[in-house]
């Protein structure tokens, strides 16, 4: 096992009551590495786990590898990558533990973002700057988490300016675990914690945790996040994962269960009438955002949105509960390919709308000191015309035969007017 050394093998089958994930899982685990920590890896490049190391069977095949970025603005960067034999995927902790990029099935999964550089060290992002927009210097993710104090537009609160979609994507990451299940279907997981606090404001943790199965074409993300502080806190979280060909494309559609759709602003009502659709790429074309109500199942309110390409034989699938994440966002920004064709879809506790108008209307989730808010999600890569018909069947279900409510402009409760 290149470059784990003995401690690995002094932790083969230790219980998983280790590492910032044991409130969660409490499995044994074969591998359990702390990439810093009291007995820090984290600075040994070219830790690689595979089945032949750790004693598993090799069908199928996985991998779990780490290492730094030198040069240029990824300079520092830490990446692990989870190849599970069918799905792969780059964990950023430099950058908030966010997911970098995938592939499957030969296909890559994310976008092109014209921050080719990336992935771009947090030390090297301004998030003050262009007038609270530096955010964007930085943005090439497959996921960028947005919050966890503010997660809309660059805003005034009192005596604090936040810039856009806040500051937990650019917090790197500490207590940093990778994880392998003794027990089939052998879970590989990444783990992960992320702070974010200052004096005179909040204390919030988040805790991370990256899960998939061998040879799986889905993977889980466990977020809790936690008040540290000693008086209530508010917080918001939006998922912002963000796609390009080849789910993207002229004529992709969004499937999604909805009770309600609102375009943010004027310049999205112009598309209201195609809201769900996609056209090509258009060089200067003008980001239009909606806001969803979306249906669920049972108590949790679970759903499935879904994006699938022109052809309907390639889609991308989001699953989370609207008790835990109860607004939907689609952002549309089909602009030409070396400008960013990407769509998002943005799970979240709130819209992001300035800030002083979600708290009016009450979507920020209030912690009491050591409480905590639990968000999870998974996402599914489908490579068929009959997997993608069966989801699409699915949502049809859950909506029930009921219409959406269109609003042709924008409306309160889900966008200023």
């Amino acid at each position: 096992m290149n470059g784990a050394g003995a401690w690995v093998e002094s932790l083969a089958h230790s219980t998983g009551n280790r590492g910032p994930s044991a409130s969660h899982h409490t499995g044994v685990f074969l591998v359990l590495i702390e990439l810093d920590g009291p007995r820090s890896e984290r600075h040994r490049d070219g830790v690689t786990i595979t089945p032949g190391s750790v004693g598993l069977p090799p069908t199928p095949p996985w991998s779990i590898t780490t290492r730094t970025l030198r040069g240029g603005r990824r300079d520092g960067v830490e990446l692990i990558r989870v190849e599970n034999g069918t799905l792969s995927f780059e964990i950023v902790p430099t950058r908030g533990m966010g997911l970098w990029r995938g592939q499957f099935q030969g296909d890559s999964v994310g976008w092109s973002s014209p921050v080719s550089d990336g992935p771009v060290h947090p030390a090297l992002v301004n998030l003050a700057g262009l007038g609270g927009f530096g955010w964007l210097d930085g943005f090439d993710e497959l996921l960028a988490r947005c919050g966890l104090e503010h997660n809309g537009p660059p805003g005034q609160d009192g005596p604090f300016a936040h810039g856009l979609h806040g500051r937990i994507q650019n917090i790197p990451a500490h207590r940093v675990a990778i994880e392998v299940d003794e027990a089939a279907p052998h879970e590989l997981a990444v783990s992960g914690q992320v702070d974010e606090a200052r004096l005179f404001g909040p204390n919030l943790r988040m805790k991370t945790r990256y899960a998939t199965a061998p040879g799986s074409n889905r993977l889980t993300v466990r977020d809790e996040f936690v008040n540290l502080g000693d008086r209530p806190a508010p917080l918001v979280i939006l998922y912002h994962w963000n796609l390009g060909p080849p789910y993207l494309d002229a004529g992709a559609r969004v499937v999604a269960a909805a009770e309600t759709v609102v375009p943010q602003t004027a310049r999205a009502a112009e598309g209201i009438g195609h809201y769900d659709t996609f056209g090509p790429p258009e060089p200067g074309f003008a980001e239009q955002v909606y806001l969803y109500k979306l249906i669920g199942d049972g108590p949790r309110g679970q759903t499935a949105v879904m994006l699938r390409n022109a052809q309907g034989d390639r889609a991308f699938v989001l699953r989370f509960s609207t008790s835990e994440l109860p607004c939907f966002t689609l952002w549309k920004n089909t602009m030409g390919p070396n400008e960013g064709y990407v769509t998002g879809l943005e799970p979240a506790t709130n819209y992001p709308n300035p800030k002083t108008f979600e708290r009016q209307h009450g979507r920020f989730v209030e912690l009491k000191p050591g409480a905590s808010h639990v968000a999870e999600l998974s996402l599914e890569l489908l490579g068929s015309a009959g997997e993608v018909a069966t989801v699409e069947e699915e949502i049809k279900v859950l909506q029930a035969g009921r219409t959406p409510e269109i609003h042709p402009r924008p409306c309160a409760p889900f966008s200023p007017a």
